[in-house]
């Protein structure tokens, strides 16, 4: 989640101070992420020092507002035009686990599988059973939550599918051939090299 591009968006309506940019944030993203004052002053910070924004006035409660400068701008428009580009690889904990659980000898992988699915499916039923909160059921506020709430149930969705499909992948091979002895071979120094996703090949 870029909190950078998200608080200067928002800045491109107008001069914010600190506490009201957590708000508009919260308020558009139904509060899924929500974000410390301490990260709100950070992130302005850094725009600060790259020239994207600049403080303005202070009113009578000394709330120092935050503008946006034309280099902000500019930056906004080229994050809404741009596509988000998602990383090569996983960082993804519950990937790399179940990865690393398959290589384990004498691990009941099909026990870590039940126990995932069981919380993949409770956090799912939660998020089907979501009410908004907020005082206009039909309005924008609601609008952007939903769309929020949407994309979790989808990706809760996708990961249950997930585990169907390594549950079944895995039944396909004995436990002997599964385990991954600690290996002999002198490591190299360096980072190993990437895998380019255009030409990994997939084994079934």
């Amino acid at each position: 989640m870029s909190v950078r591009q998200s608080l200067l968006a928002i800045l491109d309506q107008g001069p914010c101070y600190g506490y009201q940019l957590r708000a508009e944030f919260d308020r558009r993203t139904g509060s899924t992420w929500p974000l410390n004052v301490g990260q709100i002053y950070n992130t302005l910070d850094r725009l600060e020092r790259d020239g994207l924004v600049e403080k303005g006035d202070v009113d009578e409660q000394g709330h120092v507002y935050w503008q946006i400068t034309d280099a902000g701008s500019t930056e906004v428009r080229a994050w809404l035009d741009a596509p988000v580009e998602r990383a090569q690889g996983t960082r993804d904990e519950l990937a790399i686990k179940l990865a690393i659980a398959a290589t384990l000898p004498g691990i009941d992988l099909s026990a870590v599988i039940q126990t995932q699915r069981r919380a993949s499916l409770r956090q799912l039923q939660e998020l089907n059973r979501a009410k908004y909160a907020g005082a206009n059921p039909d309005g924008p506020e609601e609008l952007a939550w939903s769309l929020v709430v949407d994309s979790m149930i989808f990706a809760a969705e996708a990961e249950a599918r997930w585990l169907d499909h390594t549950e079944q992948r895995l039944a396909r091979h004995p436990q002997r051939t599964m385990g991954l002895s600690l290996s002999t071979e002198t490591p190299r120094r360096g980072r190993p090299a990437k895998a380019d996703a255009g030409t990994m090949e997939v084994a079934t």
